[in-house]
């Protein structure tokens, strides 16, 4: 694809389709002038042929050259393409020089101007098969000293071969003669390069090279001569081995941690026995609510602790990756991958943000003919766009100086704020002279950048327009066409240096009144449509726009588990941590979440796999389409003659009967076709089988078109499993089904996040997107780096990272209200119940905010009424408690223990439990509910992704937002029945100080755990904000007048009061 081609802006619907190109030529046919290109050799159109196609010179990697230069190269110079170091074939027109083959010993005058036809096919496919007569002489396989051209065809019968060629995946694209050349048994056969010197070489030379490999064995490993031209065998044997292993905890870690486990529970199962059969009648109503909560929070453990029952750790082996994928002197055999970018609002989102994003992806250390990255700008604004050109050229700068002094990471703004010493293992003297020179361009990139985030703080009356004076089509957020622009692509991405750059679009879906857009999750899928399009490469990363690349090398941890045969093709996405830039050292509100991913993720992954957390993740393309994961196939069974005859019956009887309950499932499915089912990948593959008569591909179309869309080009892009572009495609038509696949009506009456793509039906939809592959049967893998993968940068602030949680816990509300609750969802499939466990777990947690403020409300409660939940302990019933206790902490320092957390880590996470708890998840309940059931609908606003200039000056920030009113109620609460409490034993004597203790210790858990709030409330000033202040006021009053009509400091007696009159009575 063209970077030249401008930006292709359309509506499917409503027949538009418009090119406005950046030098100001507006086009409304851009067909024509999407296929032109240019050649590399003399700077000229590379033309067209006769037929009006597009001139090829080289027929597997289609190099660019025009015809001029096609022909003095085959007369006078090399005769070999300058890309692939492929010769070139003679064409139509063209005069026969030295080295051209003839074939049957004719002058083929008849057929000298005749061109043979050519066809495009995918990269990742083999070529089509040859007709049944003939077949290589290598049975397939591919001989490396041979050329293409030398290899001999022999009848076969019955069977059909196939030839492999090299490929170039710059263009994603090779071409194959038509009708290959059959062996004459009248000729010579060393015509075909059979019995002739290049052969007698080749079996000459493996000869050798079999004679060295058995000295070797022999004399112990040493070589028995030192020519240097033997492989070598280790790197051969290491090339074998597999790319990734799974590293258990030590025993020694993991066993009592598991013991603990099963202790603690059965100390729970006694401690709530203990609770139900002794309640407290003096506070009937207080026990009960303190039995629920309790049995809710021991139900919530259980379903959070087990399944971290088996967490492992994983190792990648880079090294091997490169051996085996990445041979010297051959293409990369790497498989393609396309990274997605999504952004909504520039203002919230600041194109700066962006752009380090999108630079550490082109950047990244892999084969840029294999990198594509789309952008997607849901909010079509103008800001984006022009910052993504700016970025664009910034790239051809940076991305050289990135590879060539292997700098990390390579996100400019954060590589250069690194404090460390940068000149730690440079060795090349210019390191330094260019460092600066880049730094003086990247801070001239930064003022270009800001100017135009300032110019865009005002939008013009009518509208923003480019620089041609076109209208901008995404003036109107919510009524746009679709917008496609390639900014980097086939003939206009090279770096400084002349070296490719990686592919960068720009897109933005049509949007229309009346549509349900669905956010997030509908741009995503948009991009995935698009995608397949125009590059289609098997794998997909998904980042949000302020997650860049911080290890270079992220691409090549995840393909050591996607394109390792151990694992069978069975892993749906391999997901990375998250880590973030720019929290404090304390980090105050547990925004690293250092426990989940740390701890919870690698549990996961001994099961079945992580969640999906949104983003750093690489998927497997095809698991997006609803497949399910392929089933290994199962040894074939034994049968021997020692066997009795009856057992040999009973096992044709079950055979049958096994047999006719499939064929009567198979009926049943016949009977159901209609509806959207999940297809498999087999069946898929059985169905598109050609028949040599017919010709015509068995499946359905009308079938698929149902599930995936009315875009043809679309469907026959999904039936490639290894990717690669459709074959006889130009860019033009690349192009238009590229607007047709992103109009906004193009998912109705589809499964499109129903079964296909990112599910809709929650603001999380990674979790439910997650679940969905899990329930396939596909596995996840979780990839801990030693450089971590990516980072981010998260809201520090309060309010901004209430209102974050308060958006996590929404979409799982949603989730467990919907259809796809994992409660009952999804059984019979491919689903763990340990993975189950997690799923659900995943679904109830913001429920348990309700128990959670009614109990950090009893010790208030109990202070201000002088009851307690808990009768007088026994010293067997203090046994059970104070096992509890213990085991609580044992379990936490184990978990500690074997995953690394630290301490300060742990205590940040239980204490923004409690926070989160009380505010956000309580919210997030309530709209939940409001939103599913009475069709209330909640928009979230997307948090900040940058603070001020000073470090660390957004966690002072404090912006006032209705989450912090429970949490500041039950505080003030707390610290008032703290200071009635004192107050009541101080007046009641020595006494009420032992049934204080347990009141105070209850109390004090709640004000320790909500402290990092109270901290957020005062901010840096020593004074509260006026709202808290007032707040505060209003709440001591009413608690005041409480206080008064509760009157503790009255006597507790049911004696009459005695006073003395003076009198003696005696």
């Amino acid at each position: 694809m063209e970077a030249s081609a401008g930006l292709v802006a359309g509506s499917h619907n409503r027949n538009e389709l418009v090119v406005i190109r950046r030098d100001g030529e507006f086009l409304r046919t851009p067909l024509e002038q999407l296929i032109r290109k240019i050649c590399q050799i003399c700077g000229d159109d590379v033309g067209l042929t006769v037929d009006g196609e597009l001139f090829v010179a080289c027929n597997e990697c289609a190099f660019p050259i025009c015809r001029t230069c096609y022909e003095y190269e085959r007369r006078e110079g090399s005769q070999v393409c300058p890309q692939c170091k492929t010769r070139f074939k003679r064409l139509q027109g063209c005069a026969r020089v030295d080295g051209d083959e003839e074939e049957d010993n004719i002058d083929d005058l008849e057929n000298e101007f005749k061109q043979q036809d050519f066809a495009l096919v995918p990269v990742e496919l083999v070529h089509g098969a040859l007709p049944s007569q003939v077949l290589l002489l290598t049975d397939g396989s591919t001989v490396d000293d041979i050329p293409h051209e030398q290899h001999a065809l022999v009848p076969a019968y019955g069977r059909v071969g196939k030839r492999v060629h090299p490929h170039s995946s710059a263009d994603y694209c090779l071409s194959v003669p038509a009708q290959p050349r059959s062996l004459d048994p009248s000729k010579d056969l060393a015509a075909y390069g059979y019995g002739s010197v290049a052969w007698k070489e080749r079996m000459e030379n493996w000869k050798r090279k079999q004679e060295r490999i058995n000295a070797k064995h022999e004399n112990g490993g040493k070589d028995s001569d030192d020519d240097g031209e033997g492989p070598d065998l280790s790197l051969m044997v290491e090339a074998r081995q597999p790319l990734s292993r799974k590293v258990p905890i030590p025993s020694g870690q993991i066993n009592p941690y598991r013991m603990i486990i099963i202790i603690r529970l059965v100390v729970l199962g006694f401690f709530l026995h203990y609770r139900i059969t002794h309640p407290v009648n003096e506070a009937y109503a207080l026990w009960l609510v303190s039995i629920i909560c309790e049995i809710w929070f021991a139900v919530s453990w259980i379903l959070d602790q087990f399944p971290k029952w088996l967490p492992i750790d994983r190792e990648t082996y880079l090294d091997r990756l490169s051996l085996r994928y990445e041979k010297e002197g051959q293409p990369s055999e790497l498989s393609p991958i396309d990274i997605f970018v999504s952004t909504v609002d520039p203002l919230k989102e600041p194109p700066l943000v962006s752009a380090n994003t999108v630079l550490s992806i082109l950047a990244v250390d892999y084969p840029v003919e294999k990198v594509s990255c789309y952008v997607s700008d849901d909010g079509a604004a103008m800001l984006t766009f022009e910052a993504l050109s700016e970025t664009m050229e910034f790239a051809r700068k940076w991305v050289p100086f990135c590879k060539k002094f292997n700098i990390e990471p390579r996100a400019p703004e954060w590589y250069f704020a690194q404090k460390m010493d940068y000149l730690k293992d440079k060795v090349l003297p210019s390191f330094v002279k260019e460092r600066r020179a880049m730094k003086r361009e990247y801070e001239e990139f930064k003022v270009h950048i800001n100017s135009l985030v300032a110019k865009a703080q005002k939008v013009p009356e009518e509208g923003w327009t480019m620089q041609d004076g076109t209208p901008w089509p995404g003036n109107n957020v919510r009524d746009h066409p679709g917008m496609i622009q390639v900014f980097l692509g086939q003939s206009g991405g090279q770096d400084t240096d002349g070296n490719e750059l990686p592919r960068l679009v720009y897109v933005s879906r049509e949007k229309r009144p009346g549509f349900n857009h669905h956010k997030k999750a509908g741009a995503m899928n948009a991009l995935v449509r698009v995608s397949a399009i125009l590059t289609n490469a098997p794998y997909l990363l998904n980042l949000d726009c302020d997650h860049y690349i911080n290890n270079s090398k992220a691409l090549r941890e995840a393909m050591c588990f996607m394109m390792d045969p151990l694992l069978r093709k069975k892993v749906c996405y391999v997901q990375f941590p998250q880590r973030f830039d720019g929290i404090d050292r304390s980090d105050r509100y547990a925004n690293r979440n250092t426990v989940f991913f740390d701890i919870n993720m690698k549990g996961l992954d001994g099961i079945q796999g992580p969640i999906y957390v949104g983003t750093g993740s690489v998927f497997r393309r095809r698991a997006f389409y609803g497949y399910d994961a392929p089933k290994s196939k199962k040894a074939p069974g034994r049968t021997c003659n020692c066997l009795p005859r009856w057992s040999l019956c009973c096992s044709e009887s079950k055979k049958k009967k096994a047999k006719m309950a499939t064929s009567a499932e198979k009926k049943k499915d016949s009977k159901d076709n209609l509806k959207t089912q999940s297809l498999t990948l087999q069946e898929i593959e059985e169905s598109i089988e050609v028949t040599e008569s017919e010709k015509k591909p068995v499946l359905p179309k009308e079938k698929l078109k149902n599930k995936f869309g009315q875009s043809s080009a679309f469907v026959a892009s999904i039936l490639i499993e290894d990717g690669g572009i459709l074959k006889n495609a130009s860019p033009a038509s690349l192009l238009k089904e590229a607007i047709h696949v992103i109009s906004c009506g193009y998912e109705d009456k589809t499964d499109w996040g129903k079964e296909v793509g990112w599910i809709y039906g929650s603001v999380t939809e990674d979790i439910l997107t997650g679940f969905k592959m899990h329930c396939h049967g596909w596995r996840s893998i979780y990839c801990v780096s030693s450089r971590p993968a990516f980072k981010g940068s998260a809201p520090i602030n309060l309010s901004d990272r209430l209102n974050q949680v308060l958006r996590w816990a929404l979409g799982s509300v949603e989730i467990f209200l919907s259809r796809h609750c994992p409660l009952w969802y999804g059984y019979g499939g491919g689903l763990k119940w340990l993975e189950r466990l997690s799923y659900i777990n995943a679904a109830i947690y913001p429920l348990t905010s309700i128990p959670l403020v009614a109990y950090c409300t009893l010790p208030a409660v109990c202070l201000l009424t002088g009851h307690f939940i808990i009768p007088e302990l026994s010293n067997s019933a203090s046994l059970w408690f104070l096992s509890l206790f213990i085991c609580i902490f044992s379990t936490s320092i184990l978990e500690m223990r074997w995953s690394g957390v630290g301490i300060e880590d742990w205590w940040r996470n239980e204490q923004f439990w409690v926070i989160g708890g009380v505010s956000a998840h309580l919210f997030a309940v309530f709209q939940g509910i409001l939103k599913v059931l009475a069709g209330v609908d909640t928009n979230f606003t997307v948090t900040s992704k940058a603070g001020d200039d000073v470090e660390f000056s957004d966690l002072y920030a404090f912006r006032w937002t209705t989450l912090l009113i429970p949490p500041t109620t039950l505080l003030i609460l707390n610290l008032i029945g703290v200071i009635a409490g004192i107050s009541n034993a101080i007046n009641n004597g020595y006494q009420s100080w032992g049934p204080l203790v347990g009141k105070l210790f209850f109390a004090f858990w709640v004000i320790v755990h909500l402290y990092p709030f109270l901290k957020g409330l005062l901010g840096r000033q020593s004074r509260a904000p006026t709202i808290i202040i007032v707040w505060s006021i209003l709440l001591a009053s009413i608690l005041s007048l409480m206080w008064v009509r509760v009157d503790p400091f009255s006597a507790r007696s049911d004696e009459p009061v005695l006073e003395e009159c003076g009198l003696d009575c005696n």
